[in-house]
């Protein structure tokens, strides 16, 4: 059996492999994806625009490709550092104490700008929205994410969330909404939930795409379970990628509120909404099932079918590298992402780890005071 320790390595470290892989073809269909690499993705590419990344809108300044993660890694670093420092689960109110003054106190190196810099340098707006909100604007953390574009800015991090929650989804969905409701509202907040739920269920020792499927299905509410639904009917019946592609996109095209060109969003794109869900989750879940849980197949599926696949790309990393751990994460994909974004990939997950172990036997302690307070409670009904 996989131990958790390798679970956890796998997941953060899948993450990262493939929001480096999806980076480069972000925005863009799986058709234009073809046409300009002449074919599909199987590895790392350079960016889009060439040596023109510098000034070629709308990638500028952003050196995109070449193995360096986006803002979904540095994100999902920045709340393991909480949960290094926190060492307990998290709320909201932990994100304004602790996630906010490290996106903005604490210069890092930031691959995409190949220079250091405040991480909320890199931030889109959306996420930039934590620090308006949280640092300026003094918001309640609950309710911070009311009046943020409804997106998956959220959901890409959340990963951590899972696994120090691994094999409870439902402690993990609970866990990720509380700290969503800093950053995301409605169908935003809502995949946060299920993501980390999902890791947290592909951390269970028997798990399956299946059975994480299953676990995200019995917590997910409104548009976010319908979407999933849809799209793993049809993911299903598909066991190849290149099949699946469009048939993926037709599933999950009436709950995207930003319709068929990416670039262009229709006016009601993001949305508060009970009817709609982000895309990335559903499609990362049903590439999983496609892919059969194999990490490659998985991941370069998420990364062919374009649109946001940085974001899906690295969901499905999470979860397929939950699920069996690093060993089928390619060593030389790995390799290439820790050196292109001087980035250590491995402390972070052997520090959640630790964490991890000792939050579980926190809550062991708590769950016992709990069981001997209500049998002291109940001594007088069992008496009679």
């Amino acid at each position: 059996m996989t131990s958790l320790d390798d679970r956890i390595v796998g997941s953060l470290v899948g993450a990262a492999v493939g929001d480096a892989l999806g980076g480069p073809v972000e925005g863009y269909t799986p058709e234009q994806i073809v046409q300009r690499h002449g074919g599909r993705i199987t590895g790392f590419v350079g960016p889009w625009h060439g040596d023109g990344w510098r000034t070629a809108r709308p990638i500028a300044p952003y050196h995109k490709g070449d193995g360096h993660v986006t803002d979904d890694t540095l994100m999902t670093h920045a709340l393991v550092r909480v949960y290094t420092t926190v060492r307990d689960h998290l709320d909201a109110y932990a994100v304004a104490d602790h996630l906010v003054p490290d996106l903005i106190s604490h210069p890092r190196w930031i691959p995409e700008l190949e220079a250091e810099a405040l991480p909320v340098q890199r931030l889109f707006l959306a996420e930039k929205w934590l620090v308006a909100r949280l640092h300026y604007g003094h918001a309640d953390p609950r309710e911070a994410g009311a009046g943020n574009i409804v997106n998956c800015g959220a959901a890409m991090y959340t990963a951590p969330v899972g696994l120090v929650n691994a094999a409870d989804p439902a402690a993990a969905y609970r866990e990720a909404l509380d700290i969503a409701g800093a950053h995301q509202s409605s169908y935003g907040r809502e995949a946060a939930g299920v993501l980390a739920a999902a890791v947290a269920a592909a951390c269970a020792p028997d798990a399956t795409p299946e059975s994480v499927v299953d676990a995200s299905l019995a917590l997910a509410k409104d548009g976010t379970r319908a979407a999933i639904e849809a799209v793993c009917e049809t993911a299903a019946r598909h066991s190849d990628t290149e099949s699946a592609l469009g048939p993926l996109r037709e599933a999950v095209a009436p709950f995207d509120t930003v319709g068929p060109d990416y670039r262009a969003p229709s006016l009601a794109a993001r949305r508060p909404s009970r009817l709609h869900a982000v895309e990335e989750l559903p499609i990362a879940l049903g590439m999983l099932l496609v892919g059969g849980g194999d990490f490659r197949r998985t991941v370069l599926g998420a990364v062919n079918y374009g649109r946001d696949c940085d974001s899906i790309a690295t969901m499905a990393g999470a979860m397929a590298g939950a699920l069996h751990g690093e060993g089928p994460v390619p060593d030389t994909w790995a390799k290439t992402v820790a050196e292109a974004s001087r980035l250590d990939l491995h402390t972070p997950a052997r520090e959640l780890t630790e964490v991890a172990y000792e939050i579980f036997a926190r809550d062991s302690e708590r769950r016992r005071a709990h069981e001997t307070a209500f049998a002291r409670l109940a001594e007088d009904r069992h008496g009679r």
